[in-house]
């Protein structure tokens, strides 16, 4: 039957598809290799000319670049351990018998931060954390802390919102991986030990890992990318405390409008990404 089926029929169906991926994902990426390796400067296009790896050589001797990448990586490495324990917590906690109605409430309460856009994320942050106005010092019993700013708190509330908005996701996904465990097995262990951390390391955490492995490459790919909400909240200040490398690439590109710069750095960046979540597909994917 499938050798019958028309090649026109298969590329109807494909066709689209595939146009529309090469058309977003695979030609704008060729166009920023290309850029990268060449001198493309928007105010100077008479003078666009191959370069080769300068730009990269640029990219890879600049200091700022590493404080930018090193910023990134520390919010990273702050945001989603945050968000992994609390949202285990979480998962662990649906997970328990009973109480049906009020999960059910909580699972959908957990979708409503994931809906809200990046940049509302950030204009909300604004209100709330006004020094004058914001409703977080009134809270805090009509303090007057600068959270916007200051360079400490201004990082601090940009992981804030981060955790407020992806601990929801990441809850959701791990308690798909318990809802995977079966029934007897788990049964079965709570009847030999009484410790949770036993029953969560050798029963439940081996059907937590692929949804793991998957927030682990979302989140981080998310939070290296991260541009909206810092841009509305902060717009990467104040001084460069909050200028993450994404934030960095939209300033060399669009206001020093460099895009063979923009374009090597933002290569960079994705190769960055790819090893990484190979790095987590081959060391947590061993533990499956």
């Amino acid at each position: 039957m499938r050798g019958q089926v028309p090649r026109r029929t298969i590329f109807a169906f494909i066709g689209p598809a595939v146009i529309g991926l090469a058309m977003v994902g695979i030609a704008p990426l060729l166009y920023a290799v290309w850029t990268s390796l060449h001198f493309y400067n928007l105010t100077k296009l008479k003078r666009v000319e191959f370069i080769g790896a300068d730009n990269y050589l640029t990219v890879l001797t600049d200091e700022v670049f590493w404080q930018a990448m090193g910023r990134t990586f520390f919010l990273l490495g702050t945001a989603l351990p945050l968000q992994i324990a609390l949202g285990l917590g979480i998962a662990l906690v649906l997970h328990q018998p009973g109480l049906t109605l009020v999960k059910t409430l909580a699972r959908l309460s957990l979708v409503l931060p994931m809906a809200t856009t990046y940049a509302v994320v950030g204009l909300l942050g604004q209100v709330m954390f006004n020094q004058k106005f914001g409703v977080v010092n009134q809270i805090l019993g009509g303090v007057d802390i600068n959270w916007i700013g200051d360079p400490n708190n201004a990082f601090a509330m940009i992981i804030f919102w981060d955790v407020w908005q992806w601990t929801p996701f990441v809850a959701l996904v791990l308690l798909a991986g318990l809802t995977m465990v079966p029934g007897e097995v788990e049964e079965a262990a709570r009847l030999e030990t009484k410790s949770t951390w036993t029953i969560l390391r050798y029963v439940q955490l081996p059907f937590l890992l692929p949804g793991l492995v998957a927030v682990l490459i979302l989140r981080t790919a998310d939070t290296l990318k991260l541009f909206d909400m810092v841009f509305t909240l902060t717009r990467g200040g104040p001084g460069s405390s909050t200028e993450f490398i994404s934030l960095m690439i939209q300033r060399v590109g669009f206001r020093g409008f460099d895009q063979g710069l923009a374009s090597a750095q933002a290569i960079i960046l994705l190769i960055i990404t790819i090893v990484l979540a190979q790095i987590y597909i081959r060391v947590f994917y061993k533990e499956v």
